[in-house]
């Protein structure tokens, strides 16, 4: 049977990845501390514990995959229209965008599913929080298990 204060430690592990909006890297630093602090304590706070760190921890080999394709599509695109050899000083400096090309397309498909992946990413934080709380099992979809 599991306590209240077994749920609650849960919830928070899940819950203390939204740091991250206001401490540098606290959605690792939150659940690691609640987690290593708790994790001897039960099976239950074990288990979402290494559920939030893991899916953190994919999140962000996530992001850094989907941002090696994005940034460049936009850097190439950007600086192409500019000519480096013939610059006369920031009075003459503008960016001729003109038409769009296939790689903005790429860029911006690439930039919209990163926009979908954080709101899903919050959605589902918020279920593993629900589930923790109500005592229940939760596993993170596409998490990589990186502990286990």
């Amino acid at each position: 049977m599991l306590s209240n204060h077994q749920k609650n430690i849960a919830t928070f592990i899940h819950l203390s990845t939204f740091s991250r909006f206001i401490i540098p890297f606290g959605n690792f630093i939150g659940p690691i501390i609640l987690w290593v602090t708790n994790k001897d304590k039960s099976e239950f706070i074990d288990d979402h514990g290494k559920q939030a760190i893991n899916f953190q921890i994919s999140i962000l080999l996530y992001a850094i995959i989907i941002g090696t394709l994005t940034i460049p599509f936009f850097v190439f695109k950007i600086f192409n229209g500019i000519d480096f050899i013939d610059f006369h000083g920031f009075h003459d400096f503008h960016i001729n965008i003109g038409k769009p090309s296939p790689l903005l397309y790429i860029g911006g498909v690439l930039g919209a599913f990163a926009i979908i992946a954080f709101i899903l990413e919050l959605v589902f934080i918020v279920i593993a929080s629900l589930k923790a709380r109500d005592g229940e099992y939760y596993r993170y979809p596409l998490t990589i298990n990186f502990l286990k």
